[in-house]
């Protein structure tokens, strides 16, 4: 039987994408997206709640990034999650899970400028910036 590893996000961007080139001038970008659902409780009061979920974009979709997408930015992003795993400097094993963008629609309407971040809309307790470098997808699959 096959599997099936596929994620659909809607949500802001909590920072400007963090783009780098590899070796062979392959752009990777990097950003956190939040999603935030809204409900009401038992109570009938409302209740928002935000995930954060960092999102990669490799190649053509990472230069799309760099040049139209910012702090605030509405999207929807299509792919697959990926985890990683290595030791920090003092020997503990880390992990992370990435959602790898294979599809990118920008949702801001033209002409719309920073799109304000709501009140849940914090990186308060990200963990984005104590992650290793990316390395591509292709090299280091086991197959």
């Amino acid at each position: 039987m096959r599997g099936v590893n596929r994620v659909m996000l809607i949500g802001n961007l909590g920072k400007d994408p963090d783009v780098q080139y590899l070796e062979g001038n392959i752009g990777v970008a990097k950003f956190p997206l939040a999603t935030t659902e809204t409900y009401k409780d038992r109570s009938g009061k409302l209740v928002s709640q935000t995930e954060w979920h960092t999102v990669v974009l490799w190649r053509g979709l990472a230069e799309l990034a760099q040049k139209y997408l910012h702090k605030g930015s509405l999207i929807y992003v299509e792919g697959r999650l990926r985890t990683r795993s290595w030791e920090d400097k003092e020997g503990n094993k880390k992990f992370a899970t990435e959602v790898v963008g294979d599809n990118l629609i920008m949702l801001d309407k033209r002409g719309e400028g920073h799109a304000p971040a709501g009140p849940h809309d914090t990186m308060e307790g990200y963990g984005g910036d104590d992650v290793p470098p990316l390395v591509d997808p292709g090299e280091s699959l086991p197959f």
